[in-house]
């Protein structure tokens, strides 16, 4: 086997050496009898003598003739070497290497290994953590023969056994190295389509389309920068290819493609190459020293081409080289054969010593001093391994194995004869005895691909994904001991952080990055360090991104890579700029040198090997990967070849790991040769950086010390490595620094963050004095005066996007600025603290600011709106100062020590400006030779002011009023923007020159330049804390000011100004109350006001303390000056007043959208109209007195205006027949007045003044006017592009346009003269325009409400009273009752509302009951106008007055789920049934006297219903046996009425008239009905789509109630649908007149009819209790008492009439028999049953319930007790053998059960507990299996699913789950034949007869069931068959059922 795998590597090599010949030339033939060697580099031919070929020696010079020869040339006494050696058996296994291929060694006798070690097959011993750990420790792999391992479930497995992450899978990225995953894929997976706001890569990638054309290579192939127009330009050093990306000017025309579009070589006529550069033919530029060098570096031979053949290449080390040049084998040496041709290799041209014939290796060795051995009869003598032989050919001398590089992985010790490798600390040797291995887990490789970060296993193919959906990930780095990861994006422009595990991801660095390339973590001093290409600059942070600083600037173009070397305190890195080069400084920035800065071109990727003490780095230019020592010495190229654009490398142990961007590959090879190159993954997207993750990668110090001592083990030389120079330079307590600790050389330094000063060795200061601050569009910096270095530094602040102005105010240290992107004003403290938005509406383009430091005010100008505005530095009190002959106002300074106000303004006339402060005394001061004036400046010491001119080019200045203009700077200024002066100095940015530049403010001489290569500089300023401070006469009582006090020019030194829109009264100081004309609107999100009172257009925006959604209508009362609106998404109408305090909702349900408001100011009414519900309602002003005015033939209601003087109500419809329409203000005289040619009738306006109907139509684009009757039409204005409100005023009309987002105006009478109220508001909606001068007309209604108790509201002719919805006016036609009298009341989980029916609107109203969460079960006591509700997330039942008042818990304990209530309204009890628990009890209507009445053979209890009259109790049950069951009261004559033909019986109404139950099936989808007894069933209503509650009306005739109305009313039965989420109804006799009652309700539930009529009937109960002292229940013929469960400490009876006396001890007179009746008693008993006191036969409970005596009957009960007890125990034991023969007969394992359970409702979440629950094996049943089909399993679990999830989850996503499970109805007991009679019910309440009747029944439906099923089919398939034949049947879920197989054959 050894063999083999020899012979193959060497054929294997031999291969791969012939095909590297043929492809570098045309291949070599010799001649006959001649052995062609292999083609040297060199393209060389070399042809030696056959007979030379496997002779041992080494001929070709590199062992072709000798690979893979098997030749049996060895006498018997010699061992046969696998390379074809022959040499003395007698060496084998002697510890040498005789064969120089250690097959001697090999297959040796096995050392013993150790316990805690591995033995390989090959003999060695290595440690047994290494078995299996990835890695070829023993050297035949025989410890890496491992299992698989397996895939997680979010993984796929490729072919080859290797994992990768699920969702890769068919991505379109091969990620499998097979592809595997990549096959079989579904072709029609689409190419990602790109949103509007992205870019589509070339490749198909998606990224934001801001980051199209910025620059940036985001795309990764630079297909988003391509086609750009506008590129950021490259530097004067660099070309631009095509693609955007810049290269070095130097390698355009160079023959080589360095763009990635291959731009560079495009229109290239010769190359130009440089004096050290050589030219290929093809006009490519190579280096002169590659000239002739054997490569073909040209790749068309043209280097190598007319080489003179100075000198034939050497020969290798074991050959001898001819005279003439040949090269021969060392052994062919004096051999006295001519081998070289020339004689050169015998004597006497050699120096051959004469061969004694006789010489023997017997005789003293031969003369050898080591080894001798006979060859063709002559001696020859060799050394043992560690020796060579010396000239004289007989003497040995040691080997130094040290000086061969590589020869030890680390380190190396020679010995006599011998060497010693030994490893630094954390490493351990091999078996090998060189190599080391790294101790830890693994080594993962961890590189980005831009779009992720990926881990792979370098040894195995294990790929998995740590962190994804990024932008653009280039560098990376981690931190081993913390668990971290850190990687920067260069399209967001950030440094990002996450956990090792994927985890946390947070920013670190955020701003002030342009293109940070390189990253590298400090893990002993948690520092971190990056390059930025962009920025020009190495900085560095803690790891949490603060005390940032910028570490290295000077000097530097293009910094890419980064390395550090803590323990040496050493920072390296590259840098590709114009000359490219290595360097490295101390970590602190000092010492800094150049490493390497020759034959580098691009070198991008650094690593440092910290054991072998070396650093390698790539060059993509180049294609080369070179090492050298760290201080640059020893440089050295490992690998030359392939490697097409190297990127990133890094390395570990023995391999060098790189990444290559044209072959989107990982590859490896060895760190010391550059051989055994391997493809570790390839295929990927796009790999950039790359570390090897493991702890040796940061080591904690101690890394290559100073070498063990040889003499210990293996094991031993790793402890005793003293750790050195690991340690952390700056301590526990950060160096004694207060900012940041820098590791230096030896020491520490401390640095202060970019910026601060240092104000003693240890200390920085807290703040900066002065800096330099300017914006930059996307971020705003500062350059700090306080240090040297000038660096910016940008203020963290979120979400600028475009700042333009600035200006600070030391005070408090705040900086503004403006942001004309999100039209806005900002401020932030200097540090970037305290961000706030000061100014955010009605701005379009502020460009200008300038703070009144002295009173603290805000200037801007805004070039969008052409004002000039001022407030407080907060934002507050703000106010327009200048609004006429503005064009385009820039920027704006103020000079508050004056008293004036500069600007200047770049329109058409470009001009500067002042005024006073308060914009009095306005005038232009230069209007001349200006085109674009941009900065403006005020220096305060010479009393002057400076500008620059952009358009001339040039910097002026001139005094305050205009004069002495003179030019300072007029050359060299491109484009200047920004400009400010300090001190001497002027400062000013530049657009052109992307640059911040200053000079003398005298001379305009002594230019510098601050900062350079920063785009999209914008304004500028000095921050300074010694600006002057003047005496403020604002400071005093404000001025006088009520509002605003402005400084002003002399001699009035200050005057006042009120906010926007208002007017200052006559006293010159106080401002008016508000306004007082004005139009107000609704934009969505907010709600604005622009004042008709002065003489300019400005909005104000409502400040309301709450949020807005989606604000569509508004109005307006100006009596109490209080704004309404309705907003649509919060689906409420609220109200505030005009200055936005006192907010409050005032109506909050039963709105969807609504679209039309308006205010009857006049009569105190809101009217409003509702599309999504098409009403139109009307309420008081504080939402109260609620009514719908009309809600029949809308379609979609909009607009609606009020006359209240002619009591008229007009709206729009905009429905599918638009129209226009008039009714009363009361709804009556409805009257359609205009339907033709209408479109979209948005707006609406009546001109009371005129007489006159206006209405805007968006679909004809016109505003029309018509007569109030609807003659008369005209057209007013058109066309319009969108109209939406309408409003009008005076003389006016306004309007709102979607389109053009504007506010229009034009003349109500001629529709002329158009004007912009105000434009660029998006998302406008209603618009309103009030007078609140204006007097308000007469209130028809004025006097006491016009006599209504309620609504008065007006018509044409007078008034009418109106109640709230659903109250019919009584007779006297005034006044109203507080509800209706008979409704309808249902729950929808959080909510109980009402539909009266009373009423034909049908409207539902919320009945205010606090609290409630999930409302299923209702029922009502009319007696005390009580309603009763059980809420199953709270397990409460709890009772509130019908009005929704005084609600009050009743039953707080022990409540599972009660899913059904009932009230029995005579006997003053209420009963319920609890589907958790299986009971249904009873308790006095105050939740007193709690007694459980049932609590066997329930299995899902859920609707339960009185009839006191008659003293029955019925209930439904849905568990696994759906059954109707009835009992008395008291619960005794239990009785099943109904069990056949059941699915879910879900609601139960009774009909107390006709005496029949009424029930809804949700799972067969019907109603059905029966008469008392369950017998005359009949079908009502098929299908119905999910019914879960009904109720239904009793008839009875009042003379209030006129007969038609009351034979409507009574004949209908309603019902609750959660699949339609509608109230319906349909006629109870009949069937027929189905119809919805109300519609679009989610969650609904219980339902009752509330009427006078439907509680009647008495029993012997309804007086005084019937005398019980407890609880009453009636009975046929009579009642019962009974006592609670629990005693109360009453006394209890249950003699009717008497009251016993406590008795001793003071336990109730309950005996304990009957104390606990809450035992379970579904199983049989054995022995006599303890007395179950609802059955009343038993003697035992005679004590505790007695009968109401009759005369003298009661021994004649005794003897029916009697025998009805020992029928009872009879039928008992006959069910008991029944029961245990069937069980033992279907014990089955085949058979598991499924059931259906209610779902805990307790979890807060919502989610839904599917419980396992263990019922007996009889109910053969199915299993319900995750994959969704059933098969016949063996499981034992049974899951328990459950119609009531729905009660549960508003979430409806559950259903579709569920209705794969419920198997039909009729399936579940159609085959248990007679096993499934309710056996478990009380038996004394069946007699013989009804238990043989219900076993036959059971056995008919079973065998004809049976007949359906084949024969064939057994038992244990039973399931199966079940599962196919109910296929179609779904759970109790409200949703849609799929289509029913109509015939027994489809079944």
């Amino acid at each position: 086997m050894q063999l083999a795998a020899v012979l193959w590597s060497s054929l294997a090599a031999l291969l791969l050496t012939r095909t590297a010949g043929v492809l570098g030339s045309a291949e070599c033939q010799c001649g006959r009898n001649h052995f062609t060697c292999a083609v040297s580099a060199f393209g060389e031919c070399t042809c030696i003598p056959a007979q030379w070929q496997c002779d041992g020696d080494n001929d070709c010079g590199d062992h072709s003739d000798e690979d893979g020869c098997m030749l049996p040339t060895c006498s018997p006494l010699d061992f046969h070497c696998d390379n074809g050696k022959c040499i003395r058996r007698s060496w084998v296994c002697d510890g040498d290497n005789d064969c120089e291929d250690d097959s001697d060694e090999q297959d040796c006798p096995p050392r013993e290994c150790e316990e805690d070690e591995f033995h390989c097959q090959n003999g060695y011993c290595i440690r047994s953590l290494w078995h299996c750990d990835g890695d070829n420790d023993c050297g035949d792999n025989s410890d890496e023969q491992c299992d698989m391992r397996k895939c997680s479930d979010k993984e796929f497995r490729c072919t080859d056994g290797s994992c990768i992450a699920e969702h890769w899978y068919c991505d379109g990225d091969t990620d499998c190295k097979d592809g595997s995953d990549e096959e079989n894929c579904p072709s029609d997976v689409m190419a990602a389509t790109c949103s509007v706001e992205e870019f589509q890569c070339a490749y198909g990638r998606c990224i934001l389309d801001i980051y199209h054309c910025d620059g940036d290579d985001d795309c990764g192939d630079w297909s988003d920068e391509s086609d750009c127009s506008s590129h950021q330009p490259c530097r004067s050093v660099e070309f631009m290819c095509s693609s955007g990306m810049c290269i070095n000017i130097g390698w355009r025309c160079d023959g080589e493609f360095d763009c990635d579009d291959q731009s560079d070589e495009g229109n290239c006529t010769t190359s130009m190459c440089t004096a050290d550069q050589f030219r290929c033919a093809t006009g490519r530029c190579v280096r002169l020293s590659w000239r002739c060098d054997g490569e073909d570096d040209c790749s068309d031979h043209s280097d190598e081409e007319g080489c003179e053949k100075t000198e034939s290449p050497p020969c290798a080390p074991d050959q001898f080289q001819c005279g003439n040049g040949r090269c021969i084998g060392q052994r062919k040496v004096c051999n006295e054969v001519n081998d070289c041709g020339d004689e050169t290799d015998e004597h006497p041209h050699h120096d051959c010593r004469p061969r004694s014939s006789e010489g023997n290796c017997n005789q003293n060795n031969g003369g050898c001093s080591q080894k001798c051995q006979m060859v063709r009869g002559l001696v020859q003598c060799t050394c043992h391994t560690g020796y060579r032989l010396m000239d004289d050919l007989r003497a040995c001398q040691d080997v130094d194995e040290c000086a061969e590089e590589g020869y030890c992985s680390q380190g190396c010790t020679n010995t006599e004869g011998g060497f010693q490798c030994w490893c630094v600390q954390g490493y351990e040797l091999r078996p090998d005895k060189r190599s080391c291995k790294a101790l830890g887990p693994e080594p993962v490789l961890l590189f980005a691909n831009r779009i992720d970060i990926r881990q792979v296993l370098p040894h195995r193919s294990e790929y998995t994904l740590l962190l994804n959906n990024l932008e653009n990930a280039i560098a990376l780095d981690f931190h081993h001991r913390r668990e971290l990861v850190f990687w920067s994006d260069v399209t967001l422009d950030r440094i990002m952080k996450a956990n090792l595990n994927g985890s946390n991801v947070e920013e670190v660095v955020s701003t002030g990055l342009e293109s940070p390339g390189g990253l590298a973590i400090d893990w002993i001093h948690d520092k971190l360090y990056w390059t930025d290409s962009g920025t020009s600059r190495i900085e560095v942070a803690n790891l949490d991104g603060t005390h940032r600083k910028v570490l290295l600037w000077q000097n530097m173009e293009k910094p890419r890579a980064i390395a550090l070397h803590p323990i040496e305190g050493k920072i390296y890195w590259t840098d590709w700029g114009n000359t490219p080069r290595i360097e490295y400084a101390n970590m602190d920035g000092s010492s800094r040198r150049v490493i390497a800065d020759t034959h580098l071109f691009w070198p991008n990727g650094l690593t440092i090997d910290y054991a072998g003490r070396r650093m390698y780095w790539v060059d993509a230019k180049h294609h080369v990967i070179e090492r050298a020592d760290l201080d640059g010495r020893n440089r050295k190229a490992v690998i030359s070849h392939g490697l097409p654009h190297p990127f990133a490398i890094t390395v570990f142990e023995d391999s060098l790991y790189w990444t290559d961007w044209h072959t989107k590959s990982i590859n490896s090879a060895n760190k010391f040769t550059g051989k055994n190159q391997e493809i570790i993954r390839n295929k990927l997207h796009f790999p950039m950086d790359i570390h090897t993750l493991h702890p040796q990668r940061q080591p904690a110090g101690g890394a290559a010390s100073a070498p063990a001592d040889p003499a210990h083990s293996k094991r031993d030389s790793l402890s005793s490595l003293p750790p050195a120079g690991g340690r952390n330079r700056c301590g526990s307590n950060n160096g004694g620094c207060s900012h940041l600790c820098l590791p230096s050389n030896k020491t520490n330094t401390c640095a202060c963050p970019t910026g601060f000063k240092k104000v003693d060795h240890h200390t920085c200061a807290d703040g900066l004095d002065k800096f330099l601050l300017f914006a930059r569009r996307t971020d705003i910096r500062r350059i700090s005066f306080d240090t040297e270095d000038m660096s910016d530094d940008v203020i963290p602040l979120a979400d600028v996007r475009n700042a333009v102005a600035l200006d600070w105010d030391a005070k408090d240290g705040y900086v503004y600025w403006t942001d004309v992107t999100t039209d806005s004003i900002n401020r932030a403290l200097w540090n970037g603290s305290r961000q706030e938005v000061v100014v955010d509406t009605s701005l379009e383009s502020p460009a200008g600011l300038a703070i009144d430091w002295v009173t603290s005010k805000l200037y801007w100008t805004d070039a969008g709106t052409d004002r000039i505005e001022v407030s407080n530095a907060d934002g507050s009190m703000r106010t327009v100062l200048i609004w006429e002959n503005l064009d385009r106002p820039r920027d704006i300074v103020v000079d508050p020590l004056s008293g004036f106000m500069y600007w200047t303004d770049w329109g058409a006339n470009p001009k500067i400006e002042r005024a006073g402060m308060d914009a009095s005394s306005r005038m232009v001061i230069i209007s001349s030779n200006l085109t674009w004036p941009n900065g403006l400046a005020i220096d305060y010491e010479t009393r002057r002011l400076y500008w620059a001119d952009a358009g001339m080019k040039t910097i002026e200045y001139g005094n305050f009023d205009g004069s002495d203009r003179q030019v300072l700077i007029g050359s060299q200024l491109p484009h200047p923007f920004g400009l400010t002066v300090h001190e001497d100095k002027l400062y000013w940015t530049d657009w052109q020159s992307k640059s911040i530049q200053s000079a003398s403010k005298l001379t305009g001489l002594g230019r510098q330049t601050l900062a350079e290569n920063l785009e999209n500089l914008m304004d500028i300023h000095m921050f300074h804390r010694q600006r002057d401070t003047v005496h403020n006469p604002c400071l005093v009582n404000n001025g006088g000011c009520s509002h605003l006090c402005l400084l002003a020019p002399p001699p009035k030194a200050s005057s006042c100004a009120c906010p926007t829109g208002i007017n200052l009264q006559t006293d010159g100081k106080t401002c008016t109350p508000g306004m007082s004309s004005f139009l107000i609107f609704a934009r969505r999100t907010d709600i604005r006001m622009v004042s008709l009172d002065i003489p300019y257009f400005a909005d104000v925006v409502l400040a309301v303390n709450s949020s807005m959604k989606n604000t569509i209508a508004i109005g307006v009362d100006p009596k109490e000056g209080k704004v309404y609106w309705s907003d649509s998404t919060l689906k409420r109408i609220s109200r505030a007043n005009i200055n936005g305090k006192a907010h409050q909702d005032i109506i909050s349900t039963g709105l969807m959208t609504t679209d039309g408001l308006a205010v009857d100011a006049v009569g105190r009414k809101i009217y409003w109209t509702d599309t999504g519900t098409n009403r139109i309602e009307v309420a008081n002003l504080d939402g109260s007195m609620r009514k719908v005015l009309i809600w029949q033939n809308l379609d979609s209601p909009r607009a609606i205006a009020l006359y209240h003087e002619m009591g008229y109500l007009y709206w729009t419809d905009w429905g599918e027949h638009a129209k226009l329409e008039r009714s009363a203000m009361d709804g009556s005289d409805r009257a359609v007045l205009i339907n033709n040619n209408l479109g979209w009738p948005n707006g609406l306006a009546i001109d009371t003044a005129g007489s006159q109907l206006l209405w805007a139509d968006a679909h004809t684009e016109r505003i029309e006017a018509a007569d109030l009757n609807g003659q008369n039409r005209r057209t007013l204005v058109t066309p319009v592009q969108h109209p939406y409100g309408l409003t009008l005023l005076g003389s006016h009309i306004y309007w709102t346009d979607w389109q053009s987002r504007s506010i229009q105006r034009a003349d109500k009478n001629t529709g002329t003269n158009t004007i912009t109220v105000r434009a660029n508001l998006p998302g406008l909606m209603d618009i309103q325009a009030v007078d609140r001068e204006r007097p308000l007309g007469f209130n028809k209604c004025g006097k006491r409400n016009g006599g209504c108790t309620h609504l008065c509201l007006p018509r044409p002719n007078g008034t009418s009273c109106a109640c709230a919805t659903g109250i019919l006016l009584k007779g006297d036609g005034r006044s109203c009752d507080d509800s209706p009298e008979t409704y309808l009341l249902f729950s929808n989980r959080v909510s109980v509302r009402r539909i009266s029916l009373d009423t034909d609107d049908h409207t539902d109203v919320h009945v205010p009951v606090p609290e409630l969460h999930n409302v299923i079960s209702l029922d009502y006591d009319s007696v005390d106008g009580k309603l009763y509700y059980t809420d199953v997330t709270l397990d409460v039942i709890r009772r509130a007055n019908l009005d929704g008042s005084g609600m009050e818990t009743v039953i707080s304990q022990g409540l599972k789920t009660t899913d059904g209530l009932a009230v029995d309204w005579v006997a003053r009890n209420m009963y319920w049934t609890d589907t958790g628990r299986n009971t249904i009890e009873v308790a006095r209507l105050d939740g007193g006297s709690r007694k459980v009445l049932v609590n066997n053979s329930l299995d899902e209890p859920r609707a339960i219903a009185v009839f006191p009259s008659k003293g029955f109790l019925f209930w439904t049950d849905w568990g696994h046996i759906a059954k109707i069951e009835r009992s008395q009261l008291d619960g005794s004559d239990r009785k099943v009425l109904i069990n056949t033909d059941l699915g879910w019986p879900n609601g139960l109404t009774l009909d107390y008239d006709t005496r029949r139950i009424f029930w809804v099936d949700a799972h067969l989808d019907r109603i059905e009905s029966s008469d008392l007894n369950g017998k005359l069933r009949q079908i009502l209503v098929s299908p119905v789509s999910h019914p879960f509650a009904l109720t239904q009306l009793k008839p009875v005739s009042s003379p209030l109630t006129p007969f038609s109305r009351l034979s409507q009313q009574d004949r209908w039965i309603y019902w609750t649908d959660w699949q339609t989420k509608s109230v319906q109804r349909v006629d109870k006799h009949s069937g027929r007149g189905k119809e919805t009652v109300l519609g679009n309700v989610e969650g609904l539930m219980d339902i009752i009819v509330v009427s006078p009529h439907r509680q009647t009937g008495t029993n012997l109960c309804g007086v005084n209790n019937g005398g019980c002292t407890h609880l009453c229940f009636a009975r046929a013929g009579g009642f019962v008492c009974a006592c609670p469960d629990e005693p109360d400490g009453r006394p209890c009876s249950t003699i009717s009439g008497y009251v016993p006396t406590a008795p001793p001890g003071g336990t109730s007179s309950t005996p304990d028999a009957n104390r606990n009746p809450k035992a379970p008693t579904d199983a049989p008993r054995r022995g006599p049953p303890p007395a179950n006191c609802t059955d009343l036969s038993d003697e035992d409970c005679l004590s505790s319930v007695v009968t109401a005596p009759h005369g003298e009957g009661l021994h004649i009960s005794y003897v029916i007790g009697g025998v009805l007890t020992i029928l009872a125990i009879l039928i008992l034991i006959a069910a008991l053998i029944i029961y245990r023969h069937r069980k033992s007969k279907l014990a089955d394992p085949g058979v598991s059960n499924l059931t259906y359970s209610n779902p805990s409702y307790r979890t807060s979440t919502q989610e839904v507990k599917i419980e396992a629950s263990q019922k007996p094996p009889i109910y053969n049943q199915l299993r319900y299996k995750k994959e969704g089909g059933v098969d016949g399993g063996y499981t034992k679990e049974k899951i328990r699913i459950v119609e009531g999830v729905c009660l549960l989850s508003s979430e409806e996503l559950y259903w579709d789950d569920l209705k794969q499970i419920k198997p039909s109805r009729g399936g579940l007991h159609t085959c248990m034949r007679a096993d499934t009679v309710s056996l478990q019910a009380s038996s004394a309440s069946l007699d013989d007869g009804e238990t043989e009747q219900l076993l036959q029944e059971e056995a008919s439906e079973c065998s004809s069931i049976a007949a359906l099923t084949p024969a064939a089919v057994t038992p244990q398939h039973h399931a199966h068959s079940h599962a196919h034949s109910h296929a179609h049947c779904l759970p109790d879920t409200g949703w849609a059922a799929a289509r029913k197989p109509s015939t027994e054959s489809e079944v």
